[in-house]
């Protein structure tokens, strides 16, 4: 759905028959452009609400040209736009570059990727499988890793996790 400080800006659209996002614009006041100064955050409305089915989100991404040219970039990349969200679509851009970056009406500001998204259940357990990466987390599959183990021996065979149980 247009509101009405967006009825006259394109809908998003696919820039190129391979995109896998649309272009989402900016719908500030056409007399009033948006200055994101150095290392300033800011909400810019794109004057549309979204209605998505059940199973499905709309993600929020940079523009790489934005990111790469002006140093401005989406604060929380990716955004989640949820399916039973019923509001304006806004984009928090921060501008991570060396000078002020004006945004004009209509300006390309994000990205906008559909997903299909699946529900999970959690459960609890007492453990988990062991695996070669273990708890090694940030950086630690890039470097000093161990060769891997010689064909011909078999693997161990993975434990199902344990499940705690309920008391009556």
């Amino acid at each position: 759905m247009r509101l009405p400080h967006g009825r006259d800006l394109d809908l998003p659209a696919y820039q190129s028959a391979g995109a896998a996002g649309m272009d989402l614009l900016a719908a500030v006041p056409k007399s009033k452009p948006l200055t994101l100064k150095r290392g300033a955050r800011a909400l810019v409305p794109t004057g549309l609400v979204m209605e998505l089915p059940p199973g499905f989100e709309a993600q929020v991404r940079p523009r790489s040209g934005l990111a790469l040219r002006h140093g401005v970039t989406v604060l929380n990349s990716p955004g989640t736009i949820d399916s039973d969200y019923r509001g304006e679509v806004q984009i928090l851009l921060v501008n991570l570059g060396s000078a002020a970056f004006r945004i004009a009406r209509g300006e390309r500001i994000a990205q906008l990727v559909i997903q299909r998204v699946e529900r999970a259940r959690l459960m609890a357990a007492i453990e988990t499988n062991a695996t070669r990466r273990g708890a090694g987390g940030f950086g630690s599959t890039g470097r000093g890793r161990k060769p891997a183990k010689k064909a011909g021996k078999p693997a161990a065979r993975p434990r199902s996790p344990r499940r705690k149980r309920r008391s009556p």
